[in-house]
């Protein structure tokens, strides 16, 4: 089966599993496919305007902003609206992440380098999809190990869960071995300061390329 280009593994979805049965395979697939395909119905439409602004991500300007009820590292509780007046940058990730997850907020740090005075205003988010393993005192020294100001966010399961879905992000439990990693969407949202969903950074795109969208959109 063809992967849909937004949820290619090595592009839209982190596939952190180093090994797993081939029997699990059609139903991951199945399971992207359907993600993709909930995300890309309303970019068909609002993405081919004549006036819809060059982007290297995907322009979601028009596309409702998801939300989310959830606490930070020092129990605090939390709503996308907290941030609002700031831009933001959203992942979703775990901490045990080998590379997509390292490698995108790193690249939130060279982000924010580039802009110079306006990373100031930029706020990232950081939610885990494994609250499990990632408790409080793990996701504050992972996101602060990359920035002081990086935010960590974590929910119950069910909290969880309704984040992901809000923002149309697919994760899933891959068992290796005795323990387990996380398969998930490896986009990062960026929320402009009224709180409208406005792109989609790609997982593959460069830190000068992200830049340029920032500016374009923000």
């Amino acid at each position: 089966m063809r992967y849909p280009t937004l949820f290619a593994p090595t592009s839209a979805t982190s596939s952190c599993a180093s090994s797993r049965a081939s029997s699990d395979a059609p139903d991951l697939r199945r399971r992207l496919l359907l993600s993709s395909v909930a995300l890309l119905a309303p970019l068909a439409l609002t993405g081919c305007g004549p006036e819809a602004p060059k982007l290297h991500g995907m322009d979601l300007s028009g596309m409702p902003a998801g939300d989310f009820q959830l606490q930070d590292t020092s129990g605090q509780p939390r709503t996308l609206a907290d941030y609002r007046g700031h831009p933001i940058m959203l992942f979703f990730g775990f901490t045990q992440c080998p590379d997509i997850c390292p490698t995108a907020l790193t690249r939130a740090l060279e982000i924010k380098a580039q802009l110079g005075a306006d990373a100031d205003k930029l706020r990232v988010l950081f939610i885990t999809v494994d609250p499990e393993r990632d408790t409080a005192e793990i996701l504050r020294a992972y996101t602060q190990a990359f920035d002081p100001g990086f935010v960590g966010l974590r929910g119950t399961a069910e909290q969880t869960r309704a984040a992901a879905q809000s923002f149309k992000v697919f994760y899933q439990k891959v068992a290796t071995g005795s323990s387990y990693t996380m398969d998930h969407t490896a986009l990062t949202y960026i929320i402009d300061a009224q709180g409208k969903l406005r792109l989609a950074l790609r997982h593959q795109q460069s830190t000068e390329q992200c830049v340029e969208d920032l500016r374009t959109v923000l």
